[in-house]
Parts: C-alpha cells; structure tokens; sequence
C-alpha cells in the first residue's frame, strides 16, 4: 500500500497487500469529515502546485504537479466508487461458518486483565479483574475505584495483551482511547472489507485501521465497532469476543438516510422546545394567539399531538411519541395533566379550558353550507301550515323561563270555564313548520341530538339565527306554535284535551324569580297567572294521588363571563324546585307530555314513548326524613331507568300517569321535534314521516349524545362550583345539611347557599337532617378536589 500527500492531507491506495498501511494514516491534524472526499474533484487549480508520492516500503520521493495528482485522486475515488456499487449487489456476506469460529476463540479471566463490563442499562465501566467470586462470578475493581462482583454475560470486551493492569491507570488508558477515535476510519474500512465480502475481528481491525495491536488500539476499535450503528454487524459472538462484517451498500445508506432523517427531526425539535420555552417566560396577555400556533405546518403537528396526548385522544403511535418527546424535552412527566399544563402555560389553552369539550369531540359551530341553508329558510317566509292554524292571538301568554335562556320553547295561558273547569293551553315553538324531516338542517341537528348548555357558553342543535329569530317564541309578535289545550276535572285529571297547529303572541317573558314575584302579589290584573298557579296544584295533588314520586330539590345555576380569562366573572345563584313558578311550569309541561301520549295511543301514532317502571318504594318508610332534600335524595338513589316504547304509551310510574311523550322543547332536543313531525303529518292528514322501527333506529344516536351533553354539564357545573369555591375567602361559613351518613362520622352535606353536594366529617351528636357549619379547606377545580371542615361552636 502507498500513500501520497499534499499540503499534509494523507491518501490510500491498494496494492496487492493493502493491509500493510493503516488506515489511520487518512487523517489529517483536523480529521477529515465522514463522507466528504468526492469533493476533492471541485477543488479550483489556480496555478501549479508541487506535490511529493512517498512509497512507505522503498523511501522514495518524487514530485508531480497538482493537476496530475489530481486526475489520479479522480480516478482512484472513480474506480472505488465502482467497486463500492459492485460489492452492493452481493445481499449476503459470503462466510464460511467454521472461518468464523476460527476468528473466535473464548478468552479465559485471569486476575489482572483490563476488562469492560455492562454496569446497568445505562453504563459501561472499565475494570481490572481481581479475583473469582463463586463458581462464574469475579470480583471487579473500576475505573472509580469500586470493587463489583459481575457476572460472566456482564462482560462486554477483554482488553487483549494486558497483564497486572493497575487499577489507578484505567482513566489514563480510557482517556487515550478517547483521544484516538475517529469514526470516519470506520467508513473507509467498511469500502475495503465490502469490496473483499469480509469478515473482521476487534483485533484485525485495529491491524487494518492503526496498525496495531497494542492494549489502546484494539479497545479503540472495540469502542468503534460497539458505537457504530451503520457499517457494521456482529456475524457471531463467544463470550465477549465477537466477529463482525460489513453491512450491504443498500443497507448502510437507507440507516445513513434514517441517521440524517433523525438529526433533522432532533433539530426541529429543540428548535420547537425553545419557542415553547420563550412562550412560557412571556406575559399573559404577551403570549402567542391560538391561531398564530398554526401557521407552520411542522409547529402546528407538535401543537395538534400534545393537545391530543391531553384529552387521551392519540390517533396513532406517532402522535403518542411526538407528545412524549416534546414533554421529555421540556423536563416534564409523560402523563395528559403534564401536557395540559404546558399548553395552557404557552397559552394555548385557556387556564380554565374545558377539556371534556375537547374530548367528545363536541360540534361548537357550524359549516358555511348549513349556516346559508338556514339563512335561506328565515328569508323564506312561507308557512306550510298557514291555513290550518288557529287564531289564539287574543290569549294572554306567559312565557316562564330561566333569565339566560336564548330561545324560547313554551309558553302558558289558562282561563276557567263557566262551569268552573280551568282551561289551560300549553304553547310550544314549532321549529317543524321551518325544517322538513331529512332536510340539511334537519340532519345537521339529528347529528347533534340536542342542545348543549355550559356555564360558559350554549351550543344549540339549530344554528343560532334561525333558532332566535325564527323559531324561538318573542314577546308581542305573533309566532307560529302547536298548541296543546286541556280542560281539568275539578281533581286535577284530564277531562278534554285537543292539539292544533297556531298563532300566539306572547305578552310577558318572565324569569322564574319574576313569576314567582307576581304570584305572591296576588295581582287582580293577573288572574290568569293565578289560575295557571290552581291548574298547577291540582294537577300536583291528583299525580300524588296516582303514586307520583317527588324529587324536588335545590339545583345550583352558574353563568360565567369571558370564561377564557385567567379570573372570569362567576355569578352562581340556586333553584329551588319547590319554587311556585317552577312548580307551575313543571306541572304544565307534565301536563303536555300525558296529553301528547294520550293523543298519540288513540291515533296509533308512532311516538317516542317515555315511561318508568313503578318503583317498589314505600314512601311511608322515608316519612321520618325531613321533607325536601333529605327524603328526595333518599328517594332518589332507588329509582329504576327510564324505559321507552315507540308503538305506544307506556306508565310513567315517578310521575304517576299513564303515558308521557316529551314534546315541549323541539329546538333543544331532537327527539321532541321527532315528536313534533309525527304529530304534525297527522294533523295534516299526511303519512308519517317515521315508523316505529325508524324512530327506534334513530333515538339510539341521538341518546348517545344526549348523554354526552349531560355529562358535560354536569363536569362543567362542578368545575365552577369548586372554581367558585376556591375564590371565598377563607373564614367564610356555609350552611350544609347532612343529607346521610356514609362512614361512622363522614357525612354528605349539601352546601345550602351553593346547591352542592360534598362530604365531611362532623361532630358525635349529629344527625340526618340537621344543619351544620362547615369551610373550604381546599378546592382545586382541574383536579376534581374540594374538601370541607366543619366549623364547631364552642360554647
């Protein structure tokens, strides 16, 4: 083998014995880079340089000039090149096996030889044998002095040509090691063994690469090969001596491909973890809008993955792994808290983000194409059932209904008859009259089964437009309704009852809280509102008498305002259910169910029925709980589910009718407004747009999301509850009754002035029923934590 040299850069080339120089002799003072010397044919000739060609074996030294040298270089690298796509075409290293185990020989442990070894999963230590330790153990001594028993199959490599090693010249030996490795030897070694189909051991390559065998050389090869993910692989292994070969062309460049792939990806990476880290350190109000994470299409990738790792919604592996290397980058746990954590520090969540939104994938807005097919419908004034609908404009209508209510189902009128029979009529909005069954509205609101009400925001089943300004029910305009009338027999039972399509024009839009004001007034100019008051008590009293279960009780109400700052405004306020006004209106929407399913069953309408089996509850057991919400919330936990029937009218046992047909909201729920089409071709004298299988088939996808809806109120109620909580000061008092005991003197307690319900311990004495004091010890909202302490009286 020769070499020539030029400006101090060294050069190979085979002879008919090419291991006779080492491949060391490549290097440069400054290592020349991997992969880099078919650059050498771009270099620009200015002018004619000298350059020497030693031949290692004679000592002779002649010159030529640059562009000669040159031209050789091309050709030698041309002609490797080659030889290089030739050796890719063989797929398998041709060895012979008993060639192998000739390269093997299993080398004995003495006292004294310098071994490496395998510490734990992460580290690998030098160390001097010492002495045996059992039948297959030794005892070690490392490089940090630490004397170790290890197992056999713990040794990675035996330092060959060493005896009597001392133990303090490891770090001096290992040091030098470190100093000798290039991996760009390796490249070059693996072209040559390629280009002869190969084999080599840890000691034929540190012959091949330095030139030698000594103790350094062999470990530095060792460590080259140990290290190298893309040349190389171990053919066969004795012990810690091993035998290895050169990896196909194909090979070795598909793992460069993955190597460079990877360092790209690395880079993005860190890049993307120092604009996470910027936006952590800015302000709030400083920090990155939402949108403005989008507008790369990598960035955008890392957001969209660790927001799906946060609500436990991974598409694949893929977004599974770029959410865990961005937290582990970020020095954070791989768990969904973490990666909330991180997003709402970014701001990219709010700090009160309702990830139970995020998680069922709820529908928050609507497409272009159904927003203008709404639009269409309100600019469409025609009314298919104009000429069938009754004139009840001259009633005086209440329409009764909590304050942030957007859309208006229902509404009331009442008046008594001469014989002293109440008359009352029930209003409901007809959506029906604007939406025809399998329309594009129509199935945009099948899909989303119901309205969904937050405290933070309401996302109707109809587009916002067309429900409030078309459908909803408005005071002193005349509005398009199915009206359901029924006269009461003087013990509160149906005695006629009719349903119509109409007209009405509302005259007061009230709260609960201000129908309730007006009932206590007991205004002579409101007769009607008192009458309704009647309908409704002896409507309550004949249902009791049918075995009606009470469950009233009180239910708390939050509103929150610009729920995406950092300390929104939470207004909470409580429900009594026992409140006139409410009373009154439940009744009255009881009322329209049992007349609905009633009037269904005569027609043999296809209805979605709505019953419940009659609970073997013995009341008079609960009678010596305290009336309210002690004995409902006893009542309560026995209850058995509602059952349905699409064929016919089925008992409502808790409500103590015969049948029941929700029928009064057809702008929130998708099943009242089926009900409404049903009714509707039947008044028309039409077919029926469903049958009974139909309906079924239908209500199944439609209960699905119904309870998705509930669900969300119900996580998002408790949310700020515990959020409204944490804000108290930390003296105030709430009132709490003990509902029952759970375990010795843990109790649930319903806080009085809040309508929730919580546990605490509370004093020896107390009983079911009675009121009791208690603090906010702790209340973390994302975190589902609220603990209470009763507050002692001491006397």
């Amino acid at each position: 083998m020769v070499v020539r040299t030029v400006n101090s850069i060294s050069l190979f080339r085979s002879t008919s014995t090419p291991s006779t120089l080492p491949l060391a002799a490549f290097r440069r003072h400054h290592q020349i880079p991997a992969f880099h010397y078919v650059q050498f044919s771009r270099f620009p000739i200015c002018k004619p340089m000298l350059f020497s060609y030693h031949n290692i074996k004679t000592g002779g030294l002649r010159s030529y000039s640059v562009q000669s040298f040159v031209d050789s270089v091309i050709e030698e690298f041309e002609a490797l090149r080659r030889r290089r796509i030739r050796a890719s075409n063989k797929s398998i290293l041709t060895s012979n096996k008993e060639l192998i185990d000739d390269k093997l020989r299993k080398q004995v442990l003495q006292k004294g030889l310098l071994l490496e070894f395998r510490k734990d999963s992460e580290r690998v230590l030098l160390a001097v044998a010492q002495k045996p330790d059992g039948r297959r153990n030794w005892i070690v001594s490392d490089q940090n002095g630490v004397a170790t028993s290890i197992k056999p199959q713990q040794i990675t490599y035996i330092v060959p040509g060493v005896d009597n090693f001392n133990t303090t010249e490891i770090l001096e030996f290992y040091q030098r090691a470190q100093n000798n490795l290039d991996p760009t030897l390796l490249e070059f070694a693996w072209l040559e063994l390629l280009e002869g189909n190969k084999s080599v051991t840890i000691e034929e390559l540190a012959e091949m690469i330095f030139g030698s065998v000594e103790p350094v050389e062999c470990y530095c090869a060792h460590l080259l090969l140990s290290r190298d993910e893309i040349y190389f692989t171990r053919l066969d292994s004795k012990g810690s001596c091993s035998v290895y070969g050169p990896r196909p062309t194909v090979q070795v460049e598909e793992i460069k491909r993955r190597v460079i792939a990877k360092e790209a990806a690395d880079k993005e990476l860190e890049e993307f973890v120092q604009l996470l880290k910027s936006a952590k350190a800015m302000p709030p109000r400083g920090k990155p809008s939402k949108c403005s994470w989008k507008s790369e299409d990598k960035i955008w990738h890392k957001i969209e993955s660790l927001e799906a790792f946060a609500i436990d919604a991974c598409k694949d592996d893929a977004q599974n792994n770029t959410a865990g290397a961005i937290l582990k980058a970020m020095g954070l746990s791989k768990t969904a808290g973490s990666a909330v954590n991180l997003l709402t520090d970014i701001g990219y969540f709010p700090v009160h983000v309702n990830l139970d939104l995020l998680k069922f994938n709820v529908r928050t807005n609507y497409p272009d194409h159904i927003l203008s097919a709404a639009e269409s419908l309100l600019q469409d004034s025609h009314d298919p059932d104009k000429d069938n609908r009754i004139d009840l404009t001259h009633l005086k209508v209440y329409a009764i209904d909590v304050d942030e209510a957007d859309e208006l189902d229902d509404a009331l009128s009442a008046t008594k008859l001469h014989d002293g029979r109440i008359k009352v009529w029930i209003h409901v909005a007809d959506p029906a009259s604007f939406v025809k069954p399998g329309s594009m509205i129509d199935r945009e609101a099948l899909q989303r089964g119901t309205s969904v009400f937050l405290p933070t925001a309401t996302y109707p089943m109809f587009p916002e437009k067309l429900a409030m300004e078309g459908m909803s029910l408005k005071q002193g305009t005349n509005c398009r309704a199915v009206t359901v009338s029924v006269i009461l027999h003087s013990d509160g039972s149906i005695a006629e009852y009719s349903v119509n399509n109409s007209i009405i024009k509302p005259t007061y839009m009230l709260t609960y809280e201000s129908a309730s004001e007006l009932l206590n007034l007991n205004l002579e100019e409101e007769l009607e509102l008192r009458i309704l008051a009647e309908a409704a008590s002896l409507r309550l009293q004949w249902r009791r008498g049918q075995g009606a279960i009470e469950t009233g009780s009180l239910e708390p109400r939050i509103k929150v305002e610009n729920p995406d700052d950092p300390e929104p405004s939470i207004r909470l306020y409580v429900e009594d259910q026992t409140d006139p006004a409410m009373r009154l209106v439940s009744e009255m929407m009881i009322l329209c169910g049992e007349a609905i399913a009633t009037y269904g069953s005569a027609n043999k309408i296809p209805l979605p029925y709505r019953g419940q089996p009659q609970s073997k509850i013995d009341t008079s057991a609960y009678s010596h709980l305290p009336e309210g919400p002690v004995r409902s919330s006893a009542i309560v936990k026995l209850m058995r589910a509602a059952e349905m029937d699409y064929r016919k009218a089925i008992r409502h046992g808790i409500l103590g009718i015969p049948g029941y047909v929700q029928f009064t909201s057809p702008i929130r729920r998708y099943m009242d407004l089926l009900a409404h089409y049903q009714v509707k071709a039947f008044l028309k004298g039409g077919v029926l747009p469903f049958t009974s299988g139909q309906m079924e088939g239908m209500a199944a996808s439609v209960n699905m999301n119904v309870r998705i809806a509930k669900k969300l109120f119900s996580s998002s109620l408790r949310y700020w509850i515990l959020e409204y909580l944490r804000r108290q000061p930390k003296q105030r008092k709430f009132r709490a009754l003990i509902l029952k005991f759970l375990k010795d003197r843990n109790a649930s307690l319903l806080l009085l002035e809040v309508g929730f319900q919580a546990s605490a311990w509370v004093s020896i004495g107390s009983h079911v029923g009675d009121e009791v004091e208690v603090r906010v010890e702790e209340a973390h909202p994302r975190d589902d934590i609220i603990s209470l302490k009763e507050v002692v009286q001491v006397t």
